[in-house]
């Protein structure tokens, strides 16, 4: 809904600058703005115009996708692609334009990265911006919802219980309005705000409603600000771009000196520099000491990479998961604790009324009774209190719950109220003694509070909470309402800590002792059961009561390690709260701060840890986390700190969460195994050739074929293949001890088909044929290597590359463009037996490879 479909124009509206008047100062043009007129009718059409004209609007930075300008510089300004350009131009010089054909090829894989990386993030952003919460913003006089970017300097903004502030601005109006401002300043306590109160972006509503002006939006709110600064001096923690950072780095420095022993020794190989310049031969030099520097560049490994985690993030937005940072793709194969949320993870977030136990005097419990039993009773003055709790707009789920069996609202109107907060864990109201049986003070909240507050001579409250732990343990929420019925006149000064929940009233009677059941997800026990297969640890992670959460836990099938942790005696030290996180599973009565501290501590334990959540309690944890997921429903300061968000809100969506971030991790070092393979034989092969003066047995044209066949070309297969790989850490050593033995094992091959060339005195054109052969011939079985275990696609994929590669060497035009000689019989042999040997070579050095790999993960 825009604010053009809201209302017809009102009224009285603010004097207005025309569109051709020139453009004012933010002060200017708040003064011109009657602020009292403002407070009531909000902007109008015009001035809302006005200053999405002048660019006034809260535009937010994409952290779903890349900028153009970030793709355009991951592509395109790489030293590799600049060393490409570099031999390019010398071979554009020589007037050797056929053997341009490397360049094409990179070219080709730029285009295609761009492409396919701009469409992915045209995709992401548009269900980015499709799924964005909307805003209640004041203007023509009525709230309308709009979404976070169309809101504009001057806007009034209304805030209710689990919004995120959208932007910085002052407060106008407050009814109870709390925030928690600990992702601001790490301190998590509720920050009451009244009117003229500052209040920054990225703080998130506890409770209570209120409306505010915004002063600052887009690139000046001060959310946007420290998200730039941390991206400015922080690095997202990726192993895959370390190491593919590393592997750039060292290449780099190497090529420098390889590429001028390369250029010397092929003019060597053409009689020297002088009589190479002076015969022609210089230029022949060049082209055979581009192909070999050509050779030595892993050009698509960072290209094949990048569309990996671009595709991998379309995927999981078509399955209504959404990636809000493209790392989270490889955290997700890193995963190996999840900490659950039980409400709205475990439970599917509706909760229902159950029963509803009287106490006595003494504060004992009297029999249950359901819903259509109170309602045929009489009416008591706490029914109709508990109506009134359930009739609040602002009420928390398990107060919206009471709607249904409690309906006849008071007609008084309440002295003042508090409302709910996950920190104080209670909400109260008081009525004036005008209202007769309904006056004094009513706590509606957790039995936990009764230990806080003083309670009415005679009454044993631990025998209640005793009695409420017992309910619990069935699996049942339990809340308690009490009374204050001496409690102090609600204009007194006596009053004023207990409106703003800093403290109990009292003494206390508790009056009922309520029960609710949460619906538990059918998919939420085969979920678990996949993660423990998967070798995934569990936490359950509640402010419940610890027996109702292990209740529910059993009721999905988790086994509980240990007792139910209760976690309202521990304290929020990360280090203290090691052991406990190692030792049991399911934790209760945690609050927010020490969801946030356990997460850390098994961050501190060695562990890479997924939160799930979806109340604004869960926020700090989910920030805090490796990997923070919330869920689509949930409450948007959650959802706007996570790096994942589960759009339907299915759990059973994680599976596949996971499975695609083990597939690109996988496939990304599959990746690597095959380009650092050839860099390392081009690298032998352009050194060796360049210390023997032997002239390179490849041209240009030559070597970007085979390269395409045993590298390009599966590439792009391996890049898309599923591939359940659990994800184990090492990536770059086991890469490198992976492509040692087998480049090795190329480079011998091809200078022993060369050394029997020269021997023979083969023409250089056989020369290059036979290397070319035992070249494709190899690395199609190092390809086989990569691909194992083998199945019906892989296989087709080989085949495929096998036949091109009998096309390539047979078809005229392809003999004609390559320049290929059909070698003589005993060059031949030597090159087919040489293959053959080679391939049985890079088959025992792979099984001596596997088992040193292998061995220190079976210790």
């Amino acid at each position: 809904m825009t604010e053009q479909d809201s209302a017809p124009p009102q009224r009285g509206r603010a004097p207005e600058s025309s569109p051709d008047s020139p453009e004012l100062t933010p002060e200017e043009r708040r003064s011109s703005v009657n602020p009292e007129l403002l407070e009531r009718h909000g902007l109008n059409s015009v001035q809302v115009g006005e200053r999405q004209r002048l660019g006034l609007a809260n535009v937010q930075p994409r952290t779903t996708s890349r900028s153009i300008t970030e793709i355009l510089r991951t592509h395109l300004l790489t030293l590799f692609n600049g060393i490409i350009f570099a031999c390019a131009l010398i071979i554009v010089l020589l007037g050797r334009w056929l053997d341009l054909l490397f360049a094409v090829a990179a070219v080709g894989n730029v285009v295609i990265g761009l492409g396919q990386e701009y469409g992915a993030k045209r995709k992401l952003d548009a269900i980015a911006l499709l799924h964005q919460d909307h805003i209640r913003v004041l203007r023509d006089g009525m709230v309308v919802l709009i979404h976070r970017e169309q809101i504009v300097l001057d806007d009034v903004v209304e805030l209710r219980r689990g919004d995120q502030v959208p932007a910085d601005g002052v407060v106008v109006s407050s009814s109870d309005l709390d925030l928690d401002e600990s992702m601001l300043t790490g301190e998590a306590r509720a920050v009451p705000k009244h009117r003229d109160d500052r209040l920054l972006s990225g703080t998130a509503v506890l409770a209570g409603t209120g409306r505010f002006v915004v002063t600052a939006v887009g690139p000046k709110a001060h959310a946007v600000q420290l998200a730039a600064q941390a991206k400015k001096y922080l690095k997202i923690n990726s192993e895959i771009r370390r190491a593919l950072e590393r592997i750039a780095f060292w290449l780099s420095l190497a090529l420098i000196p390889i590429t001028a022993v390369v250029f010397n020794g092929q003019m060597q190989a053409h009689g020297g520099w002088a009589e190479a310049w002076a015969s022609g031969e210089w230029q022949e030099g060049l082209v055979t000491a581009v192909s070999s520097v050509t050779a030595m560049i892993p050009a698509g490994l960072a290209l094949m990479t990048t569309i990996s985690f671009a595709l991998a993030a379309v995927k999981l937005a078509h399955n209504h998961v959404l990636i809000q940072e493209q790392p989270a793709v490889e955290i997700l194969a890193r995963v190996d604790v999840v900490c659950l949320d039980k409400t709205g993870t475990l439970t599917d977030g509706t909760i229902a009324f159950h029963a509803a136990s009287e106490m006595d005097e003494g504060g004992r419990a009297g029999p249950w009774r359901r819903a259509e039993e109170l309602s045929s009773g009489e009416l008591q003055p706490w029914q109709r209190i508990l109506a009134h709790f359930g009739a609040d707009e602002q009420a928390n789920p398990t107060a919206a719950a009471l709607k249904v069996p409690f309906r006849d609202v008071p007609g008084h109107h309440p002295a003042w109220r508090v409302q709910f907060s996950s920190m104080r864990r209670f909400s109260a109201v008081s009525f004036a003694e005008t209202a007769g049986d309904l006056s004094g003070q009513w706590i509606l909240g957790a039995p936990e509070v009764l230990r806080e507050a003083e309670a009415v001579e005679g009454v044993d409250t631990s025998e209640l909470l005793k009695h409420a732990d017992a309910v619990s343990a069935q699996g049942l929420r339990t809340v308690v309402l009490a009374h204050a019925p001496n409690a102090a006149p609600p204009d007194s000064e006596e009053t004023v800590p207990l409106r703003r929940g800093e403290q109990l009233p009292g003494p206390l009677r508790p009056v009922a002792l309520l029960t609710f059941r949460e619906n538990v997800r059918r998919d939420a026990a085969s979920t678990l059961e996949y993660f423990r297969e998967q070798d995934v640890g569990l936490r359950i992670i509640s402010g419940d009561n610890p027996h109702t959460v292990s209740a529910v836990a059993r009721e999905v099938g988790l086994p509980v390690q240990g007792e139910a942790v209760d976690a309202a005696q521990l304290g929020t030290d990360p280090e203290t709260l090691r052991p406990l996180m190692a030792q049991h599973t399911v934790f209760g009565r945690v609050s927010p701060e020490q969801k946030a501290a356990m997460v850390q501590a098994l961050q501190a334990n060695g562990h890479v840890v997924a939160m799930t959540g979806d109340g604004i309690n869960d926020a700090l944890a989910v920030k805090r986390a490796d990997l923070g997921i919330a869920m689509g429903s949930g409450a948007p300061a959650t959802k706007a700190v996570s790096k994942l968000v589960l759009l339907d809100g299915r759990f059973a969506r994680l599976p596949g969460v996971l499975a695609e971030g083990r597939k690109v991790i996988a496939n990304a070092e599959r990746l690597a195994h095959l380009f650092l393979t050839k860099t390392a034989f081009g690298v032998g092969l352009g050194l060796v050739f360049a210390l023997m003066f032997w002239p390179f047995p490849f041209l240009p044209r030559q070597f970007s074929t085979v390269d395409f066949i045993i590298v390009g070309a599966p590439a792009f297969f391996l890049a898309m293949m599923p591939n359940p790989q659990r994800y184990r850490r090492g990536f770059l050593r086991r890469s490198a001890l992976f492509a040692l033995p087998p480049s090795v094992v190329v480079v011998v091959a091809v200078v022993t088909v060369s050394f029997f060339g020269r021997l023979f005195e083969d023409a250089a054109a056989q020369i290059q044929t036979a290397s070319f052969i035992t070249l494709a011939l190899v690395g199609l079985w190092i390809l086989n290597l990569v691909l194992r275990p083998l199945n019906a696609a892989r296989i087709a994929v080989v085949t495929g590359l096998y036949l091109l590669l009998a096309a390539v060497l047979l078809l005229p035009i392809s003999q004609q463009y390559h320049l290929f000689q059909l070698p003589e019989a005993e060059l031949l042999a030597v090159a087919f037996v040489t293959s053959v040997l080679g391939c049985g070579a890079v088959e025992l050095g792979h099984r001596v490879y596997t088992a040193a790999v292998d061995r220190p993960a079976s210790l």
